[in-house]
């Protein structure tokens, strides 16, 4: 085990239902003061969770991919299980223990994460990089569900403004083992306390999100908020990243992929330009499946590897920020290939 790497071996993600279309959204839009934002420009296309499917199911069927390449045996003997989801079936605790039942583990650790947002998978392959090297285990499951678009977001309330139409939903899987397979090249994780809730509900009439009441739960955005929360992205992406290629002595124009989470077509341009790097090396999901949050980085690493973007050897980075820019993450990894 001595000199063994950590590497993030391969993953497998999740869409539910058929795609739905901006006209959808169309239908229900009503005048809002944000309608003409750049951070609202709805994508073509999204996918819903379905009404009664839960995060375990999501994650579970996101499993599936991982099973037929390593089988399930591989899956039943992670050491550490770490999860994030977007809207928790119950509020008070995650996913974690439901999916280890599902997918048939018996953990060490099950370590459910709240904070790291649309970056929380970034922060998930520190979590799993620190245990697996500190001899936590050799397998650790990164499970990651975004299910908040057909739920909190397709509200009948919430879909008339113009938030509604930009999320989708998705879930995905990551397996890490100690190999020197697809290596954990380097991670930059830094955290902004003082950004700390800046992202807040705003239901009309307000209350508490635990309280009874008919106002709807949305995102309480205003010009002021998205004027700061674009700011902070532009820069906090690109300087995470920028850290991690100087940890491992990369220019950034010799990133091979970027892979970051997809929250509008605006932040998109504007990292992939403060990296030197050509569109081609920067996989856009945004048309067709929204912004997954969480679930963006390794819904489009996978997507990336499935449709041939990224080869053998190639050095992927992963990066992006959370909540209204309370953390941000960088990740590179050396593709080995899947089995």
């Amino acid at each position: 085990m001595v000199g063994q790497s950590v590497s993030l071996i391969d993953v497998s993600s999740y869409l539910p239902g058929e795609p739905v279309g901006a006209d959808y959204y169309a239908q229900f839009a009503e005048s809002d003061d944000l309608r003409d934002s750049l951070m609202f420009r709805a994508p073509a296309l999204r996918h819903h969770v379905a009404p009664d499917e839960t995060a375990v199911d999501m994650v579970e069927r996101a499993t599936r991919g991982l099973i037929e390449r390593h089988g399930e045996e591989a899956i039943e003997a992670v050491d550490v299980l770490i999860t994030h989801t977007q809207a928790p079936d119950v509020p008070f605790y995650g996913a974690g223990g439901g999916i280890a039942h599902r997918l048939g583990m018996r953990p060490s650790w099950v370590l459910d994460l709240h904070n790291g947002g649309c970056a929380v998978f970034v922060l998930a392959l520190n979590v799993a990089r620190q245990l697996l090297a500190s001899g936590a285990g050799r397998t650790a499951l990164i499970a990651v569900a975004q299910n908040s678009a057909g739920q909190v977001f397709d509200q009948p309330g919430v879909r008339r403004k113009a938030q509604a139409a930009v999320p989708g939903d998705g879930a995905a899987v990551g397996l890490v083992t100690l190999s020197d397979r697809s290596p954990v090249l380097g991670i930059e994780c830094r955290t902004y306390g003082e950004y700390a809730g800046e992202m807040t509900l705003a239901p009309d009439p307000p209350r508490k999100w635990w309280q009874p009441g008919t106002g709807e739960l949305c995102i309480g955005f205003t010009e002021s908020k998205i004027t700061k929360v674009l700011a902070r992205g532009n820069r906090q992406v690109p300087e995470v990243a920028l850290a991690v290629c100087d940890r491992i002595g990369l220019p950034s124009k010799d990133i091979d992929l970027l892979v970051t989470n997809q929250p509008n077509r605006v932040f998109l341009r504007n990292w992939r330009e403060a990296l030197e790097l050509p569109a081609e090396r920067h996989l856009d999901t945004f048309d067709a499946c929204g912004n997954l949050f969480g679930a963006g980085i390794p819904v489009n690493l996978d997507r990336a590897i499935s449709t041939g973007r990224v080869a053998t050897g190639d050095t992927v980075m992963m990066a992006g920020f959370a909540h209204a820019g309370d953390f941000a993450g960088a990740a590179a990894v050396r593709w080995g290939g899947r089995p």
